[in-house]
């Protein structure tokens, strides 16, 4: 039988790192130069994901050295937000709905300097095209994450026949294989995921981009201190409050 061991994820996570830092550099790069625009127009970072990439929304918006003028949308905010019963959030299929994107974005606080990161590992699910389609209907930039190997070998599940990619203004490969477990398992299958490792490194890479970019335009960046520092709460909650209206923080 194949050992599996923690070491050899460790070697698989290090290469998938180096190859996605080198290859993504300029697309990276492209990415903060609209997320600076959207901020120095007033704009916020709207971030979406489903399933395991609503990961990639919470390294977008909300934590301790991230940017303030961020929001995250998910597919619970139809409950929050909208009214509907939390019995919703049971269905399987909800990220494979078209229209559920409609809804959200509709819930969601964006305006029309807004630029949007949506990340999906396969860039298939009809939620995820659709919320792509709409932002593009609606003149967003669009910033995409996504495993160009995976989703070029799976066929879209929306109606269109159009994958996440096909919509973006950048699209950052997150460099996850087919299926995104890396390491094959003797019966068939494959152990250790790549893409939420990858995609969170590329959203901290735009953003200490982005605020690299602001110091050199001089402008002193929002940034989130962590609420369990002394004087955190108290500085976040004054950055919060320019943005009253535009960003929400939920559980």
């Amino acid at each position: 039988m194949t050992s599996i061991r923690s070491g050899d994820y460790v070697e698989v996570i290090r290469a998938a790192i180096d190859r996605v830092t080198s290859s993504q550099a300029d697309l990276v790069a492209h990415a903060a130069d609209l997320m600076t625009a959207t901020l120095q127009a007033g704009g916020v970072i709207q971030a979406f994901g489903c399933g395991h990439s609503e990961a990639l929304a919470m390294e977008i918006a909300g934590r301790a050295g991230g940017l303030v003028p961020t929001n995250r949308i998910a597919l619970r905010d139809i409950v929050l937000y909208g009214g509907d019963p939390s019995t919703v959030l049971a269905d399987p299929q909800l990220e494979r709905t078209p229209t559920v994107a409609h809804r959200l974005y509709d819930l969601a606080p964006v305006k029309p300097d807004d630029t949007f990161v949506i990340a999906s590992n396969s860039g298939v699910n009809g939620a995820v095209v659709e919320m792509a389609q709409l932002v593009k209907q609606r003149g967003h930039a669009l910033i995409a994450i996504t495993s160009l190997e995976h989703s070029s070998r799976v066929d879209s599940r929306h109606e269109s026949g159009m994958k996440l990619s096909d919509f973006a203004d950048v699209v950052l490969d997150n460099g996850a294989p087919y299926g995104d477990a890396s390491l094959p398992l003797p019966g068939g299958g494959a152990v250790g995921a790549v893409s939420s490792i990858t995609a969170a490194l590329l959203a901290q890479q735009i953003v200490t981009e982005v605020v690299a970019r602001l110091l050199a335009l001089g402008v002193t960046p929002p940034v989130y201190l962590s609420d369990n520092v002394p004087g955190g709460r108290e500085h976040n909650a004054a950055l919060e409050a320019r943005y009253a209206g535009r960003i929400r923080r939920t559980a």
